[in-house]
């Protein structure tokens, strides 16, 4: 059963990622994405009900400031739900929150290029290197706040009431 806690959360950091996104749309569509709103994709190390909730906000945010049709929405939407499962599957491994960066650099600048190469005409491995430069900044802030957050008595009390 889905909880009031839970369904609170996870509007409010998909309105954050909808609004980071509109703050830096700038830089977060085109050939070079520097998509700060990714680095929310962390939180799921925390809350991993998020998954869901992070694939509805990437394709919000596509809808609303992309432009590029419902490849992109419909791509964002799994990129979202992909790295943010795969982070919560390295915390079920138990891996330390640092390791939420590779997931958060890695899935979009391989995944995104599939369907932007052939939408922007600009050539797949152009995009890779591309996207892997501009996705590490998120990558670092992410993986940052996740574990700042988790070091914290109040943040361990709220994910331990929400299992």
């Amino acid at each position: 059963m889905i909880s009031t806690r839970k369904l609170t959360i996870s509007a409010m950091v998909v309105a954050l990622y909808i609004v980071l996104i509109y703050i830096t749309q700038g830089i977060s569509f085109g050939a070079y994405q520097i998509r700060i709103a990714t680095s929310l994709y962390a939180l799921a190390y925390a809350f991993p009900f998020l998954i869901v909730p992070m694939g509805i906000g990437n394709l919000i945010s596509n809808f609303l400031f992309g432009g590029l049709g419902i490849f992109d929405m419909v791509g964002g939407f799994g990129v979202g739900i992909l790295t943010t499962g795969i982070i919560v599957l390295m915390r079920r491994a138990g891996l330390s929150a640092w390791w939420a960066m590779i997931p958060i650099i890695l899935v979009p600048a391989l995944c995104v290029p599939l369907w932007l190469s052939p939408l922007i005409g600009v050539p797949y491995w152009a995009l890779v290197i591309n996207l892997l430069i501009g996705q590490t900044i998120p990558g670092v802030v992410g993986a940052t706040l996740v574990k700042a957050l988790v070091s914290r008595r109040t943040m361990v009390a709220l994910m331990g009431a929400i299992k």
